[in-house]
């Protein structure tokens, strides 16, 4: 059994726009005789089944007619709006949808009686008199039904359109579409990746995860690369994630309790040979000095838990780095006269040096330090507690425990700029425009564009769930309760792309947007490309 999953790979420029809301049939108007196709249609290449659909296509004068429903307009790249004052707008809006069948449990009969809506009508803002019109809008089971003439389908929206005797009709739009990629029902149960034209998946049998790699064009065609035993004394420990680093796929996963437990990296190569490198509670960054790993878990509790591993070399040769009792990559808390440290991403390499977040004690920590890996030279750039931070384009980014706000600087610290009008739990920056999250309520968060010279704005007027940069674009994953579940946005935080489909997760992918959705055919992979 196979269940569908989905990859956002967004190819080329997303400039096409696409479709919105169902309009409503109206009391007191005239109705005219329809009937069911009795050849094939096709849209954007997927087959409609009109003999079961709840939504089938409709025949009058011999022109078919298409259902304006949430999911077959933006299917098309279609947006429709509907008010007392304005009646009833249809127009090319920048939305993405997969294919809905809308399958029913009865057969359709042979025709039907639909409704001629008087209303009002625009259609790319041109206003349509639906009462002369020889092919009008029709309302069939409540929802706006829109003739696929060549006056509308080629001219105003400029789709494909192809009619034989043999194939039917043929319907084809040019905005993004959502292109499925089959995948064993069992991948959805843990992690999956897209890279290097492969998806990384995961299957657990028994005591065993095993992982598989499988082409993104025939994705049948799997081959295992790992497997490992998950019975521990905790239980099956069956999660995994992966994870790009360094232009190289990894993935980890956790055997263990949380003391006595660890962690392992294991690292694919280009021929999918997947090899244990890295165990234990640690980070790493690769330097031209070798591996610079964090010792994080107890270690952290003794300080001096920076090292270097150099190329080739066994754990009895490694280099300590920076000054013993320190404590490395992870960001301290003290409470009560307790203290405790949680493990911290921020380190990052550039040349000789490594900026990292360091505490010498209560009083002294959470300060980001510059350690020459040639000279084991050490200084302190920002004398103050900082909670993470990034380096972007040769420019130091920082957000302060203080009042949680982001803040920017030189490489060296000097030159001090506070960005944020709000208080930070996410940010990033794409072509020099800065963008961040502050927290509105649980899994809610305003994303607002850092503005020094007025007031920072909101880029998306609802509130998001997580932002993410990808490809350079805003990948903003929206609420359940929410018409879309994806926004992409431009570097200058411009509408690129709205996908209907809820999704449950931003997965790993070097190329495009992967993710995985959720509703009530399960997770699928989506390939978003221009047709």
């Amino acid at each position: 059994m196979k269940k569908i999953w989905a990859v956002f790979a967004l190819i080329g420029f997303l400039s096409l726009p696409m479709l919105a809301h169902t309009g409503k049939a109206h009391a007191n108007v005239p109705d005219v005789r329809v009937t069911i196709p009795g050849y094939k249609v096709k849209l954007n290449g997927h087959l409609v089944d009109n003999a079961y659909r709840e939504y089938p296509l409709l025949v009058y004068k011999e022109i078919t007619y298409f259902p304006m429903t949430w999911y077959d307009s933006r299917l098309l790249g279609l947006e429709a709006r509907w008010s007392k004052q304005e009646g009833l707008q249809i127009y090319q809006g920048q939305v993405a949808s997969t294919y809905a069948s809308y399958k029913s449990d009865h057969r359709n009969a042979a025709s039907y009686h639909a409704e001629v809506p008087a209303s009002a009508i625009t259609v790319n803002g041109q206003v349509i008199d639906n009462a002369k019109e020889e092919y009008p809008l029709l309302s069939f089971r409540d929802v706006t039904y829109f003739p696929l003439t060549w006056r509308f389908a080629h001219d105003q929206f400029s789709w494909d359109y192809i009619w034989d005797t043999v194939d039917g009709l043929s319907i084809t739009s040019h905005n993004p579409q959502i292109q499925m990629a089959e995948l064993p029902v069992y991948a959805e149960e843990n992690d999956v990746a897209l890279y290097n034209g492969y998806y990384y998946f995961v299957e657990t049998t028994g005591t065993t995860n095993h992982v598989y790699r499988a082409p993104v064009k025939q994705p049948s065609d799997k081959e295992e690369i790992y497997f490992y035993n998950i019975d521990t004394a905790y239980g099956l420990q069956k999660n995994l994630s992966f994870q790009i680093r360094n232009n190289t796929l990894w993935f980890t996963y956790h055997l263990g309790g949380a003391i006595m437990g660890h962690d392992e990296f294991v690292k694919i190569g280009d021929d999918g040979k997947a090899d244990l490198i890295h165990k234990g509670y640690l980070d790493f960054r690769d330097t031209s000095y070798g591996t610079l790993v964090t010792l994080l878990g107890a270690s952290a509790f003794e300080g001096g838990n920076l090292y270097l591993l150099p190329p080739g070399g066994s754990e009895t040769n490694r280099k300590n780095v920076g000054d013993p009792g320190v404590k490395y990559g992870v960001h301290a808390t003290y409470n009560g006269g307790g203290e405790g440290y949680g493990a911290d991403s921020s380190t990052t390499v550039i040349g000789d040096d490594v900026y990292v977040l360091a505490s010498r004690g209560q009083t002294d920590a959470n300060k980001i330090y510059k350690i020459n890996l040639k000279t084991n030279k050490s200084t302190m750039i920002v004398d103050t507690s900082v909670n993470w931070f990034r380096i972007i384009n040769n420019k130091l980014y920082y957000v302060k425990d203080k009042d949680k706000a982001l803040y920017s600087s030189t490489l060296d610290g000097t030159g001090e700029m506070e960005l944020s009008d709000h208080s930070v739990s996410w940010f990033d920056s794409i072509d020099g425009n800065v963008y961040y999250t502050t927290k509105k309520e649980t899994n809610q968060f305003d994303l607002y564009q850092a503005d020094p010279n007025r007031e920072d704005q909101l880029v998306w007027t609802t509130p998001v769930s997580e932002v993410q940069v990808l490809n350079n674009q805003l990948i903003c994953r929206l609420g359940e309760k929410e018409d879309y579940g994806v926004v992409l946005l431009d570097s200058s935080g411009r509408l690129q792309l709205k996908v209907t489909d809820p999704i449950s997760r931003v997965l790993t992918s070097d190329e495009g947007i992967l993710v995985a959705t959720s509703g009530g055919s399960g997770i699928q992979t989506i390939t978003l490309s221009n047709n």
